[in-house]
């Protein structure tokens, strides 16, 4: 395993608590929808700065660059194409200087997600645009002082493979995420248990893989049993939703209290997680019990889909060793 600031920390602490929700948090605070939060940036870096500290503060380990959307093909949407290095620079540098600030170690990863582009065959993006796009917002990153590259929320492996390619063209480490939100398996049909292999052997390979996003906490602590049983040795990522989405009219509301997500968070260890933290609805407050939730945490039997659905809630999706067919659709998406 190569030396960097994310394996070194996980060597000190054992278990390592990611951040909470990017997009929610940001509507919150006023971003309207079809907004780009990478504009934030530039028009609203106090906002940024404020929700990392936030983080920071509710114990976070790790933060996650306001760069999900920064390749080329999601920022010209806005007409920021051109803007890719700065508009990334500038999310490293934000979150930054708040870990620097942080009297303790704390690990600033580049969010990178998906393009929202389909690859050749299916789609009209080359492997080698995708490879150059990701390079290009990593470029970014790397320049403002991001420590590692954070490939989240995919649905191909293609698609993984040429983010991982571009961060070590780049010299970054790298992690790499899928979203089983699809009968549980990806929108492209990876299975949880293969997330290990998409990567091994680009560059040094990946410093910790794993899920993030997807549908409710039960359905993502499934996929993480499947995770840590094909490769138990692995250091494995569960950013899961906060507990299930649901629509109230027009707005989308989680269900997951702060006491629902100190047990997911248990559970996640229990199940062999390394690194744990919140995806969409995760505030602040949820962070705070994850962080109590891991710091007093008691070892106990690695848990049963049963236990984790009567401690958490009913499963959304099948379970992807009950799916049969590959879920070979895709969807643009942002990280809540």
């Amino acid at each position: 395993m190569q030396t960097n600031a994310l394996t070194e920390l996980l060597a000190e602490k054992g278990v390592l608590l990611a951040d909470g929700a990017t997009g929610t948090n940001l509507f919150a605070m006023g971003l309207e929808a079809g907004e780009a939060p990478e504009m934030w940036n530039e028009a609203a870096p106090e906002k940024i700065e404020k929700l990392h500290q936030d983080f920071v503060d509710a114990g976070a380990d790790i933060i996650l660059t306001n760069s999900f959307g920064g390749t080329r093909h999601r920022l010209k949407l806005h007409k920021a194409e051109g803007r890719v290095h700065e508009l990334n620079k500038r999310a490293a540098e934000i979150a930054r200087s708040v870990a620097d600030k942080a009297g303790r170690k704390v690990i600033v990863a580049g969010s990178v997600g998906p393009t929202g582009e389909l690859l050749i065959p299916l789609g009209a993006m080359s492997y080698e645009d995708a490879v150059s796009s990701f390079a290009e917002q990593m470029e970014g990153l790397k320049a403002g002082g991001a420590d590692i590259a954070w490939i989240e929320t995919m649905s191909s492996a293609d698609e993984i493979r040429a983010a991982a390619e571009a961060a070590t063209n780049v010299g970054m480490p790298y992690t790499y995420t899928g979203s089983f939100d699809t009968a549980g398996k990806t929108m492209m049909g990876l299975d949880p248990k293969d997330i290990h292999g998409v990567a091994r052997d680009v560059g040094a390979g990946p410093v910790a893989v794993g899920a993030n996003c997807g549908v409710g906490a039960s359905d993502i602590l499934s996929s993480l049993l499947d995770m840590t049983a094909a490769n138990p040795d692995a250091i494995v990522i569960v950013k899961g939703n906060c507990g299930i989405p649901e629509f109230r009219g027009s707005e989308i509301y989680y269900s997951g209290t702060p006491p629902l997500m100190a047990e997911y968070a248990r559970l996640a260890l229990d199940a062999g997680a390394r690194i744990i933290g919140g995806c969409c609805g995760t505030s602040c407050e949820h962070l705070s019990a994850m962080r109590a939730a891991i710091d007093g945490y008691t070892p106990r039997p690695r848990p049963t889909v049963e236990e984790i659905v009567d401690k958490i809630g009913p499963l959304r999706n099948k379970t992807a060793s009950e799916s049969g067919g590959d879920g070979s659709r895709e969807r643009r998406r942002r990280r809540g």
